[in-house]
């Protein structure tokens, strides 16, 4: 009984596969041609970020931070040309954010800014944590 039952689901399975047909599949989603180079981008930057925390934690030597954040720099430097040369090949129109046409509105005055006071690290947001020395402010 149960094989009956194995072998009428992988029959309607095959029927079912068998029966699409191609104007019912839907188009695929494009892919934008600097997609990959958007992300390795993002991927750069994020690398950047984390060098300069662990830098700021002491786990690196000036060195080393400079030596890599040099590399870091040229290979976002070629990610970007790269960037550019495709758009400009393609005639693609580059991504840019749109300017408001009307001034935005000022929001209520509050304290933005915060001071570590271990280390003296000034920040324009309010945090539960230092990003120079990543004790707690209190």
């Amino acid at each position: 009984m149960i094989i009956a039952f194995a072998i009428l689901i992988a029959l309607g399975a095959l029927f079912f596969t068998l029966a699409i047909r191609d104007k019912d599949v839907p188009e695929p989603i494009p892919v934008s041609p600097i997609q990959h180079l958007e992300d390795r981008k993002h991927a750069i930057y994020d690398n950047l970020r984390d060098l300069q925390f662990e830098y700021r934690l002491g786990k690196l030597s000036d060195g080393d931070y400079q030596q890599t954040k040099q590399a870091l720099q040229k290979e976002l430097a070629g990610v970007l040309a790269e960037t550019e040369e495709t758009i400009k090949r393609l005639g693609l129109q580059p991504t840019r954010v749109a300017a408001r046409s009307t001034p935005a509105k000022k929001s209520p005055a509050r304290p933005t800014a915060t001071v570590c006071p271990h280390c003296g690290a000034s920040f324009s947001q309010t945090l539960k944590y230092c990003g120079e020395c990543g004790r707690a402010i209190a």
